[in-house]
């Protein structure tokens, strides 16, 4: 373990485990190599690659031609847990070769108010983020959207930043009242629908597929002015606006999505007030059920949007709709602990959105966990609103696919005294943002989770990404490491666990307004110079290693032999060269050189990442 290295003190350190000497326990935690020297214990050795021994080599199983039937929810989570809590760590780090589906769609995404500014440009009215930017207190450094990154006027560069990335396809949100001023469809903004069309038109000839999103959060103010998402007559303005976009910009698109992450509208901005319309409800003279009737219109609208584009359009333009839910893999502090199996058991939010649409109604988990915390707060009768079987019926099965935003694995626990209690792991990477941790395992497990709970759904995964801060590095090597990571437990899912991934979505594609936190948090493949008037898009280094691995399509193994997906960048990356033992180890070492003057906590944990990782290489 680390210890007192004579007159160095404690700055060098030769431990196999981490000792946390501010803590006054001095808590020993096991690094990398102890789990990576553990296995060459094990193994006493190193097993040839030709043994299958290593997950890494595991021949794929064949493709499931049929769909499984929904799980007895909500069991899927435990079905997950007995998979993989006896897996090594070792193992689960293990890379895997192969590719996806010749099908398999590769996009990058982006939202309206994030990026397309014009806020009083077009014709366009005004909407709950731009009061919300407008209000002092509630953004960082006061930023608002009136420009963000000026896409509106920058078409042409969007989409040549696009075909840099060598997408197939692009997930853009369509701004509501940039075509309905006032929300409803007394008026429809020509101009705003012009300006969509143009941009479809540009994305078909630039060989991309659109992804169009009818809700990324910007919500037209007039709504809320009578009560927004709360006033259950938003669904038949939604059920309009969407019926507007399917009839006018649908035979240019195959992909809708109705809502961007629900669960953020209903928490973030009807409990917590960091979001608009900022309705912060403990500051408010509003019923604590105000999230679940607000959760509960948009299941609602999603159902008729879909039904809209079912009876009238599907015919005739062919293509799926379906809504986008975000989720956290949550993973027990102990899973062989009850209590922590049960607490992280309970906050599957998505399923919050997904049982209604994927399997009918809330979930009996949901139903009885919201009843005994109503109950316990002296109220008679349960927060959740129920729906009629009329209701039940009508929305149940209203999807063509799974959404999916996923960034980051949580760690849970139940505390005696505190309940369910959300843990911080020491040793997962940070990153620009408080809230994500590069946790690559917890996606293969959600995947698998959403296989075995929604019927092995196709799955499009439409967010995934990581951010910085501070000074700007176009050399974004922790970027690179997320994807690489990330993807490849995608494939891993795909390969070893059958799971329907269809597609997978970078996010995002410039760096943009991070909503409450402005523009202090980038996520972008790009980066914009928001001092250089013309606002400029830069190429980021993960441009060209996350376009290799779309030429790719996935991560063909070195040892076969030379790819021409090699040759799709002159950027050389950790892992898409032919040859482990050559390019593929001098990049790392350079890297590690480079990084000795990195003093960021969380960058001397992408160098010890590093370091390992080169040890593997070697191996393998």
């Amino acid at each position: 373990m680390d210890g007192f290295e004579g007159n160095k003190g404690y700055s060098e350190r030769f431990g196999l485990h981490q000792v946390d000497f501010v803590d006054g326990n001095r808590p020993r935690t096991p690094k990398q190599s102890a789990y990576f020297f553990a296995q060459i214990i094990e193994q006493n050795g190193f097993v040839s690659r030709k043994q299958d021994h290593f997950e890494g080599v595991k021949i794929s199983p064949p493709r499931r031609s049929t769909p499984l039937p929904p799980s007895e929810v909500p069991s899927a989570s435990k079905v997950v847990w007995e998979k993989f809590t006896p897996q090594k760590k070792f193992d689960r780090q293990m890379y895997h070769y192969g590719n996806f589906s010749q099908n398999f769609l590769w996009g990058v995404s982006s939202s309206a108010y994030q990026i397309e500014g014009a806020w009083r440009q077009g014709g366009k009215g005004l909407s709950i983020w731009d009061k919300f930017t407008h209000t002092p207190g509630n953004i960082l450094q006061h930023d608002t959207g009136d420009i963000a990154c000026n896409s509106y006027n920058k078409m042409e560069d969007d989409i040549a930043a696009l075909k840099k990335v060598k997408v197939s396809h692009y997930r853009f949100s369509v701004s509501w009242p940039r075509i309905l001023p006032d929300g409803t469809t007394e008026y429809i903004n020509q101009a705003g629908l012009n300006y969509y069309k143009k941009l479809l038109d540009s994305l078909i000839a630039a060989n991309i597929q659109p992804q169009v999103t009818l809700y990324h959060w910007d919500l037209p103010q007039a709504l809320q002015d009578v009560g927004g998402w709360e006033n259950e007559t938003i669904i038949e303005r939604f059920r309009d606006y969407a019926d507007i976009l399917f009839e006018n910009l649908g035979p240019k698109v195959q992909l809708w999505i109705t809502f961007n992450e629900p669960f953020i509208i209903a928490i973030l901005g009807h409990v917590q007030g960091t979001h608009a319309p900022g309705i912060l409800l403990s500051m408010h003279d509003r019923p604590d059920t105000l999230p679940y009737i607000v959760s509960h219109n948009i299941i609602k609208a999603h159902a008729e949007a879909w039904h809209v584009y079912n009876d009238k359009y599907r015919a005739s333009q062919n293509g799926m709709v379906s809504i986008t839910v975000n989720a956290d893999w949550a993973e027990p502090r102990n899973p062989y602990k009850q209590e922590d199996y049960d607490a992280a058991r309970s906050v599957f939010y998505l399923g919050w959105y997904a049982h209604p649409i994927f399997n009918g109604d809330y979930s009996p988990l949901m139903k009885r966990s919201v009843l005994e915390q109503s109950l316990a707060g002296g109220l008679t009768k349960s927060r959740l609103p129920e729906f009629t079987p009329e209701e039940i019926k009508r929305i149940n099965g209203t999807y063509d696919y799974f959404g999916l935003n996923h960034y980051c694995t949580k760690s849970w626990t139940n505390s005696c005294y505190r309940g369910v209690v959300l843990l911080r792991d020491r040793t997962w990477l940070e990153s620009g943002s408080h809230w994500l941790t590069m946790t690559p395992f917890g996606l293969r497990r959600l995947l698998k989770f959403i296989k075995h709970e929604f019927g092995n759904p196709p799955i499009i995964i439409t967010e995934n990404g990581v951010s910085e801060n501070g000074p700007v590095d176009l050399n974004d090597v922790h970027r690179k490491y997320f994807y690489e990571k990330y993807i490849n437990q995608v494939l891993k899912a795909y390969l070893l666990d059958d799971v329907n991934v269809i597609g997978y979505t970078a996010w995002s594609l410039l760096d943009n307004l991070e909503w409450a936190v402005g523009y202090t948090e980038r996520f972008g493949l790009f980066y914009v110079n928001r001092s250089d008037p013309d606002l400029s898009r830069t190429p980021k280094a993960s441009v060209s290693f996350y376009s290799s691995i779309i030429s790719c399509n996935g991560f063909p193994d070195p040892a076969s032999g030379t790819h021409e997906c090699w040759n799709s960048t002159s950027t050389p990356t950790p892992t898409l060269t032919p040859k482990p033992e050559g390019k593929k180890i001098n990049f790392l070492q350079s890297i590690l050189s480079f990084s000795d003057s990195w003093s960021d906590q969380r960058f001397s944990k992408i160098k010890i990442q590093i370091e390992t990782y080169t040890t593997l290489i070697h191996l393998t």
